[in-house]
């Protein structure tokens, strides 16, 4: 599905949620789901960039790092991948505590859905670097380049193109799991929908504009990735040019 296309789709959702938002049968709801919004964003904002440090890091680690420094990111990978989501943002909210570590609701959110997705990301990373071609790492060899300045002048820049599409998809998935967090007693959208029905019984505009917004959450999400992916591949193709 192309920019246009994506773009066009996100101008209909909001323009379907304004209208909505001029009926009185929903704009009741509005300023409240509003706010949870805004916390459902600032959490997957910040679960994303803790995912993306913890994905590179444990596929470094994993790649080139010392023996125990590639177990542990072994331990960490197959922990968060193998384990649900849900019981490991419960184990960090309820079970933490008993070893005498107190987070507040909204650290353990953006730990929980970061380390979880993080996790995921790092097969991402690592999948892209083995994925750069042999001939690239014997050049930097002829070269005399030292590793780390193979990774970061020739290899990551290469492997950055292959990793934006999963690493999209990754992040809608963090963005959908971020109603896991009213579990722990965050009002994010999911929590404000939820406390609303159960006042009003009024489900269906309820649940509409929640919806929407998730809609429209993803395809800003969505549409960031693809240009992201787009210059990414423009400036690739400029350096082989060169």
């Amino acid at each position: 599905m192309g920019i246009r296309t994506l773009v066009a789709m996100l101008a209909a959702a909001l323009v379907v949620i304004a209208i909505l938002a001029t009926q009185p049968s929903y704009s009741l709801f509005m300023p409240g789901l509003l706010q949870g919004a805004a916390l459902t964003v600032e959490i997957a904002v910040l679960g994303a960039l803790l995912a993306v440090v913890m994905g590179v890091l444990a596929a470094l680690a994993r790649l080139y790092g010392p023996a125990p420094l590639r177990w542990l990111a072994t331990v960490y990978v197959e922990i968060f991948r193998g384990t649900s989501a849900l019981v490991q943002l419960f184990w960090l909210f309820f079970v933490l505590p008993q070893f005498g570590v107190s987070l507040d609701a909204f650290p353990v959110a953006v730990l929980a859905l970061g380390l979880n997705v993080g996790a995921y990301g790092s097969e991402v990373v690592r999948g892209a670097i083995l994925s750069v071609n042999r001939g690239q790492w014997e050049g930097c060899t002829a070269l005399n380049m030292s590793r780390g300045q193979m990774l970061r002048r020739v290899i990551l820049p290469q492997a950055f193109v292959a990793m934006i599409p999963p690493w999209g998809n990754l992040f809608i998935e963090l963005l959908k799991s971020t109603s896991l967090v009213s579990l722990i007693t965050l009002s994010d959208l999911a929590f404000k929908a939820q406390q609303m029905n159960q006042n009003t019984f009024k489900t269906i505009p309820i649940f509409t504009l929640v919806l929407l917004m998730y809609l429209a959450m993803s395809l800003v999400l969505t549409i960031v990735m693809r240009l992201l992916e787009r210059r990414a591949s423009a400036g690739l193709a400029r350096g082989r040019a060169a």
